[in-house]
């Protein structure tokens, strides 16, 4: 007796989800895929690439990348993502760890007024007022501090740490140790899934973030973050296009609006794909834990 062997309706099940499948990875990377390839292009012809690029050349990104005012605003970006994603972490960490305390006075009620917070929110004005009554308007700090606390990573915290075996921590606390040497030598490093998490988020936040640049500190251009020039170049596309293209005698090597756009577009993302493939196998495992319980 022959045991294993599959049947016929199951290897035609199997080929046709394998089909599906591919089918379906072709169609989400495909957009991706084009964006790279007209990133590549040059020239009038640019705009037809569809799988290959057409007069192959690093020059759109070489054009945008030495523009002055890039370099600053890289930076910027940079330290926005560290500081806010550091200081995130660290934030929620404690407060999520604080509200897993019994005896923490007031602890119902602040955790539901945190919770409160995910779904009513007070507006954009009132939130400028706020800003501007604490001096935040046209800082740095007004990139960072706002997102110190977060209700959601706060809630994933908590569950999380909810779920860890209490002995280690009472057995920490039989030897004389204090709460934050439980915290910072016992809590965080068993907590490493749900940090990663939660950094991924922060700094992907971070990243992508330009709306508070452009309410909060468009008048100090020395703020001025990646993302918001990015999207400053996206609506002066053509301006930038013929600007780039002035000197340039070769139609072969000349930049499009539409190269502009997608070369803008992959500078945006390419920070974040070569940074999650790190942080995945902890997402994963932090999502799956932090919702075990509610």
């Amino acid at each position: 007796m022959i045991v294993g062997r599959e049947s016929p309706q199951r290897k035609v099940f199997n080929v046709l989800n394998f089909f599906l499948f591919v089918i379906v990875d072709i169609i989400c990377l495909y957009p991706m895929w084009y964006v790279f390839v007209q990133s590549l292009s040059t020239g009038f012809r640019a705009s037809r690439a569809m799988l290959w690029p057409i007069n192959f050349s690093f020059e759109n990104y070489s054009a945008i990348l030495t523009r002055k005012d890039i370099g600053h605003a890289v930076w910027i970006s940079i330290l926005r993502t560290v500081s806010g994603t550091t200081l995130t972490v660290l934030g929620c960490m404690m407060l999520g760890y604080l509200f897993t305390k019994q005896n923490m006075p007031f602890r119902k009620f602040l955790y539901r007024v945190l919770i409160i917070t995910m779904y009513v929110g007070g507006g954009l004005i009132p939130t400028y007022l706020v800003y501007k009554a604490y001096h935040l308007n046209n800082t740095f700090f007004v990139y960072i501090l706002p997102s110190i606390i977060s209700a959601y990573y706060v809630i994933l915290i908590k569950t999380f740490v909810e779920a860890l075996p209490t002995s280690v921590e009472e057995s920490a606390m039989l030897d004389g140790a204090g709460v934050f040497t439980i915290f910072w030598h016992i809590i965080l490093p068993m907590c490493l899934p749900i940090i990663a998490t939660i950094a991924i988020y922060a700094s992907v936040g971070q990243w992508n973030s330009w709306f508070d640049n452009h309410l909060y500190a468009l008048s100090n251009k020395k703020l001025l973050t990646l993302q918001y020039l990015l999207y400053k170049y996206l609506q002066e596309a053509q301006n930038i296009a013929n600007e780039l293209t002035k000197e340039r005698q070769e139609a072969a090597l000349q930049i499009t609006p539409r190269g502009v756009r997608m070369t803008v577009t992959m500078i945006t993302i390419i920070p974040i794909f070569l940074v999650y493939p790190f942080f995945q196998r902890f997402l994963i495992k932090g999502l799956l834990i932090g919702a075990v319980k509610g």
